[in-house]
């Protein structure tokens, strides 16, 4: 069958730099640090005590007080960047056959505050089990896909993802599969996660995941850096509008950039650490370029997974030298993570715009926190991590790279906006 093409006509997000999408884009580019001491909770007692928190939120502005009071954090991020992409996309909905409008959407985590909170309660009370009666919807990974069909009337095809790390880059992938096989015409996809809590920071501390560097917060965040000790946790959510050409060709939509590829596979190799040889990030590279029809020479910037940590960046590298060889000197790569921290189940759709948005604009965001002096003897500085400074390059391929806790892989590929 011939498969339809897919663009990209909407962007909404909430993030560590930016509580819209505009300034998150802004913020990238300029090389801001989203990265501080954690304001949420008393964690003077934790091995790590900074995060990358969304600022200023105002789930009001959006959502009802009375249904705020019913949402996790988690599912008011998703609410509100639903809302900015769909107005950003001009989509007029009473136009719409709502039956071919959806939702796919990733969390890793769902509602952990909800669940941390109602625990908590519960364990100071008086052994009577009391728990409020919207716990379980509150907690739901699933919930705040229901949450954004509801609130838009959107009778199409509605689910969530939960690949860990990955979620948001499978819902991409996914909704981008069930648009060109001609099974809706517009899917709201993205994800979010606000894990930024007493157990999600506990939790990621007890695995020895997190950076512990508490006296520079600011600079704890540093990919292919030697003095990497592990990621910056953080907070937030995007949404991409996704449309069928002809779809948004017929309405005269704006469109960003056009989603040409992905690919999806497994490590199969160990509950937490990638595959150290990264076999399965190899492969999955390779099937998202072999699905858009192109070739590894075709690609100009990688969107890393570059979380910061020692094994992972390393590993990253090696499969991404061997998908690309020789070439891998001539593109740009960077990891935004350096300045919003690891987003969880939000991070594969966030910097899945900052593709979208490097191809639009012709610049990439740098890679922060970089100190020449601090080399990797494992990483081959050849390759342009785009340091310290945004680079303006006329782009056609961006590739975004996502690799969950238990081996999930996902990829990405978006092309230059041409008719």
């Amino acid at each position: 069958m011939q498969l339809k093409r897919v663009v990209i006509t909407g962007l909404g997000a909430l993030t560590p730099v930016g509580n819209s999408a505009p300034e998150t884009w802004r913020a990238l580019v300029n090389g801001e640090n989203g990265i501080a001491p954690i304001t949420a909770f008393d964690a003077s007692q934790y091995k790590t005590q900074f995060a990358g928190e969304v600022k200023g939120f105002d789930p009001t502005t959006v959502i009802d007080k009375k249904e705020v009071r019913r949402m996790d954090r988690y599912a008011q991020f998703s609410v509100c960047v639903a809302d900015e992409a769909l107005r950003d996309s001009g989509l007029d909905l009473e136009q719409e056959d709502r039956s071919r409008v959806g939702v796919i959407w990733g969390s890793g985590m769902g509602g952990l505050l909800t669940t941390e909170e109602e625990i908590i309660d519960f364990a100071k009370g008086d052994g009577v089990p009391r728990f409020n009666p919207f716990m379980i919807p509150k907690a739901i990974p699933s919930i705040a896909a229901g949450h954004i069909s509801i609130r838009f009337g959107l009778g199409g095809l509605s689910f969530s993802v939960s690949t860990a790390c990955s979620s948001s880059s499978h819902a991409v992938a996914s909704a981008f599969d069930q648009i060109r096989l001609g099974h809706a015409d517009v899917l709201l996809t993205g994800g979010a996660d606000a894990d930024v809590t007493f157990s999600g920071i506990g939790g990621f501390s007890a695995m020895h995941a997190l950076s512990t560097n508490n006296e520079h917060p600011e600079t704890a965040s540093r990919p292919f850096s030697k003095s990497r000790d592990g990621f910056v946790l953080g907070e937030g959510a995007a949404c991409l509008i996704l449309e069928e050409y002809e779809h948004a060709k017929a309405r005269g939509a704006k469109i960003y950039a056009e989603m040409v590829g992905e690919g999806m596979t497994s490590d199969a190799y160990h509950m937490t650490a990638p595959d150290p040889d990264g076999k399965g990030a190899e492969r999955v590279m390779r099937l998202a370029i072999k699905d858009a029809g192109l070739q590894p020479e075709d690609i100009d910037y990688i969107n890393t997974h570059g979380t910061s940590t020692p094994l992972g960046d390393v590993t990253e590298l090696k499969a991404i030298q061997r998908v690309f060889g020789d070439h891998v000197y001539d593109m740009n790569l960077d990891s935004t993570k350096s300045m919003t921290g690891h987003l969880i189940g939000a991070t594969g759709a966030v910097e899945a715009m900052a593709c979208v948005m490097a191809l639009k604009d012709g610049i990439i965001p740098p890679t922060i926190n970089h100190d020449p002096e601090d080399l990797d003897e494992n990483i081959d500085y050849r390759m342009n991590f785009t340091f310290d400074k945004a680079q303006k390059r006329d782009i056609r391929y961006a590739l975004s790279n996502t690799f969950g806790f238990g081996g999930h892989n996902a990829c990405l590929l978006f092309k230059k906006w041409e008719e």
